[in-house]
């Protein structure tokens, strides 16, 4: 009996719907056996290879975005295959392919392996890419904390600076926290579908999937366990993507980590817990009675004190990662929205894609800007950025606009749609809680801008010990094509959508 379970399984492995994934692990490991086999003084050319082997997988999932497992389970039922999952994996390759990007210019400046640095974020890309298309909590936790270990490693890399090592244990003790939380609250939600006095008649003892759990949450509206389950895994993912009172760890670990690890925290690691967020939607759907308070109640918080803690801060790291905070609270509302409107869904998806390319945009110039401790990044290493280097200072300018959600750029409408969302839902307080988030988001964006643009700013805290501006780097053609693409690109969102937001909300 045991083999023909075994065998039946087996049958449901379709290796082809994960083939954008195990190719990026051939490629993690193709750079590794590069770095053994080729001499030295070649391994210059390992991190183009990284970018160019991932821009070719990123092409072929492009290429291969409705394919024959849309729609289906795989793996006995650990894979659910739709367009988000396919969505998300195009996310993920365009944030991998851009963090390596910024890698290149950021690991120059230290004395520190560079091929593992690739390895590891490819790695890391891979399983967020399977952990948004999980369809069971097995898998969830088993991709999340690959995820997870691999950022324990990426955060503290610049392992010469105190501050980075700081940080990454902060995020080890942090990220232990929120796995312990999540699996305590996937253990309850397990002991109550699976208790044969409490399941549905003919349920599996082993059903951790989501179509099962949803099943039981249905027939058992008002199940103190199951309740206490869902608390625990909301609080779990709740860390990852930073949100009140979770966000204890962002400032420090923001700082610390190396930019591009930032940035690929900021963008990639919140992007993976929203994801998860809107699928379990569906699962918690029937216990929204509780879900949506709880998740309004964080939004408010978190809109509140990311702005409000944003306001008082001169590095520009850990003002970017408060900052980030306060998004996870609009991106919150947009989640609560999806449980009365499932149009919300889409203006979620807008809204992160948007923040990618702003994000991107603000990260690589802060990449160009500091020396060699990444740490110190402070709003007065900004001075005169306008004059010493244009381009920067208009790149920087549009991100934080974005941002900031000014008209006519695209963080304007991904705003806007969030809002909209909020509006149709009924969700008053939450929009009037984040219209007054944005109109003080203003005050810290705009301050960083106008430390680049006026030369007044200059020596503003010298007294206080602040170090002279960071020696910049000369940009290159290839990353000023690339900053140049994400400031364009945030442009033409902010003025024309296409046919792109009707696509996410249909998803």
């Amino acid at each position: 009996m045991n083999l023909d379970l075994l065998q039946a399984a087996a049958a449901k492995n379709a290796w082809g719907a994960i083939l954008p994934e195990l190719l990026l692990g051939l490629l993690a490991l193709f750079l590794l056996i590069l770095e053994i086999l080729l001499p030295k003084k070649r391994h210059g050319a390992i991190p183009a290879i990284a970018i160019l082997g991932q821009i070719a997988i990123l092409v072929g999932t492009l290429v291969n975005l409705r394919s024959g497992y849309l729609g289906t389970e795989t793996f006995g039922g650990l894979l659910q295959h739709d367009m988000h999952g396919q969505f998300m994996r195009v996310f993920f390759l365009l944030t991998s392919i851009l963090v390596s990007i910024l890698g290149v210019p950021s690991l120059a400046k230290q004395q520190v392996p560079r091929v593992e640095f690739f390895h590891i974020v490819i790695v890391v890309t891979g399983a967020m890419m399977l952990l948004v298309q999980s369809h069971h909590f097995v898998m969830l936790f088993v991709a999340l904390e690959t995820v997870t270990i691999g950022f324990y490693i990426l955060v503290s890399y610049f392992r010469s600076n105190p501050l980075s090592l700081e940080a990454g244990l902060k995020y080890l003790v942090m990220g232990a926290l929120s796995s312990s939380l999540l699996l305590f609250g996937i253990v309850f939600l397990y002991g109550v579908v699976g208790n044969p006095e409490l399941s549905l008649p003919g349920a599996a003892s082993t059903a951790m999937d989501f179509t099962s759990i949803r099943q039981f949450l249905e027939a058992h509206p008002d199940n103190f366990l199951a309740k206490v389950g869902i608390v625990l895994v909301l609080a779990g993912i709740a860390f990852k993507i930073g949100a009140v009172p979770f966000q204890i760890w962002i400032p420090d670990v923001y700082q610390g980590a190396p930019t591009p690890v930032t940035a690929l925290l900021a963008v990639g690691s919140k992007a993976a817990g929203f994801a998860v967020l809107l699928a379990l939607t569906g699962v918690f759907a029937p216990y929204r009675t509780l879900v949506v308070p709880v998740l309004s109640v964080m939004a408010g918080a978190t809109i509140l004190f990311g702005n409000l803690a944003a306001l008082t801060q001169y590095n520009v790291k850990r003002l970017i990662g408060l900052s980030g905070v306060s998004h996870a609270g609009y991106l919150l509302v947009g989640v609560v929205a999806a449980y009365h409107d499932p149009m919300a869904v889409g203006a979620v998806y807008f809204y992160l894609l948007v923040y990618l390319i702003a994000s991107f945009a603000v990260f690589g110039v802060m990449t160009y800007v500091c020396g060699e401790n990444d740490a110190d990044q402070e709003l007065e290493h900004y001075a005169d950025l306008a004059k010493a280097n244009p381009f920067l200072a208009v790149v920087l300018a549009i991100g934080l606009g974005s941002l900031a959600g000014i008209p006519p750029l695209a963080g304007f409408i991904g705003k806007l749609l969030v809002f909209v969302a909020a509006f149709h839902a009924g969700l008053y307080v939450l929009l009037g809680i984040a219209i007054v988030g944005v109109v003080i988001s203003i005050y810290y964006y705009f301050g960083w801008i106008k430390a680049a643009v006026f030369p007044f700013w200059s020596g503003r805290r010298t007294a206080e010990g602040v170090s002279q501006a960071c020696p910049r780097l000369q940009v290159g053609l290839l990353f000023k094509l690339v900053l140049g693409g994400l400031t364009i690109a945030t442009v033409i969102l902010g003025v024309y959508q296409g046919g792109l937001i009707p696509w996410l909300a249909a998803r």
